[in-house]
């Protein structure tokens, strides 16, 4: 009702469109631009959201219901760190998986975190038309697969050969975004002028990973292999 079919023309008519709604009883809305990106494609699984602190309303509850900040953020904690993979996916960072030792992986991560950081700040740039930023870096949803995710992703695929499907359901997300995110580190791999080795073995799937970690004496974590 407060719209009525006005053209959308900008993000500004937009926000103040949404930020004058009000009600009879006293409703009143603050809006402002968020200018993250976010992935496409992205897909929250059943234990995500069995995770999460909701009350679902009792008319049309799919649609309608409370999500509990502060409970959230005792349970869960604040997002994970960009620069370190998600907790259930840091066996991956095992030496015998990415052929790196520790200081070498932490050092890699760094760089590229550098170099994502710059990316993504001159692309927002340009998406504000070269205006400055109104709200502070960091702000926005946190993409569902961290940086360091994403380098792990792509060393199974270059390294050990593990196809992209199975690297997508060890991810818990569909396989055009694990393509996407595997190409988007080999370009800062090239800008970071980083090779990734071909290991001699290879694998073809999840099976071949889990028995190659357990003869490396990887300790998996037992809903990984349940979930997948």
């Amino acid at each position: 009702m407060n719209w009525r079919g006005r053209p959308l023309t900008s993000h500004e008519v937009i926000v103040n469109t949404i930020a004058a709604t009000t009600t009879r009883t006293g409703l009143r809305v603050r809006a402002e631009l968020d200018t993250g990106a976010y992935d496409t494609g992205a897909r929250v699984s059943d234990r995500q959201m069995e995770a999460l602190p909701l009350t679902r309303h009792d008319w049309h509850g799919d649609w309608n219901y409370t999500l509990h900040a502060q409970e959230y953020d005792q349970a869960a904690g604040v997002p994970d760190p960009f620069d370190r993979p998600s907790p259930d996916l840091a066996w991956l960072c095992h030496p015998a998986l990415t052929g790196l030792p520790a200081q070498d992986w932490d050092a890699l991560t760094a760089a590229l975190m550098k170099l994502h950081d710059q990316q993504r700040e001159t692309s927002l740039h340009k998406r504000r038309g070269y205006r400055p930023r109104r709200t502070a870096p960091g702000t926005g949803r946190r993409p569902l697969l961290t940086l360091a995710d994403r380098l792990l992703a792509t060393v199974l695929h270059h390294r050990l050969a593990l196809p992209q499907v199975a690297v997508a359901t060890l991810f818990s997300v569909r396989p055009e975004t694990i393509n996407k995110r595997i190409r988007d580190i080999r370009q800062l791999l090239e800008q970071a002028g980083y090779t990734i080795q071909p290991s001699p073995r290879q694998l073809t799937s999840l099976d071949d990973l889990y028995g190659h970690a357990i003869t490396a004496g990887i300790v998996i974590p037992s809903e990984t292999k349940t979930a997948c």
